[in-house]
């Protein structure tokens, strides 16, 4: 089960094509250990434009504090390939594991106009992950 407990960092958010996208993170110590820091990250996808869209895919940026970084790319997010409606919104929680105590990560989803059958990018804010001891 995911707490979402010990904030790290604000809340981000960005708006393309009228699709906002918010970001908030929250760092695991219940599941991290030397080695293996956990983070949790909630984000809320609102459609503000006119038009039905529905997320197709994902791409991740990932750096960790140890200076590598990988990319993630795949169908939907958390198994899911939502349609949200102009005034609704989507909101999912899914987890990172870093080497370091802290790290980034920034992206884009691929979004279909329902109605014309259009894809446009957008972009997901880099948000920071940064373990809590580290902000004594």
């Amino acid at each position: 089960m995911i707490k979402f407990t010990g904030t790290t960092a604000s809340m981000v958010t960005s708006i393309t094509q009228g699709v906002k996208v918010s970001v908030e993170t929250f760092f695991q110590a219940d599941y991290s250990r030397k080695g293996e820091f956990v983070f949790a990250y909630r984000i809320t996808i609102e459609n503000k434009s006119e038009f039905t869209v529905q997320l197709m895919r994902r791409h991740w940026r990932i750096y960790d504090g140890i200076g590598v970084w990988r990319d993630v790319e795949g169908e939907g997010v958390v198994g899911e390939t939502p349609i949200i409606a102009p005034g609704h919104l989507h909101q999912y929680v899914s987890g990172c594991h870093l080497i370091a105590p802290m790290g980034k990560m920034k992206g884009t989803y691929l979004m279909l106009r329902t109605g014309d059958g259009s894809y446009f990018d957008v972009l997901i804010p880099e948000f920071q992950m940064i373990a809590p001891f580290l902000l004594n």
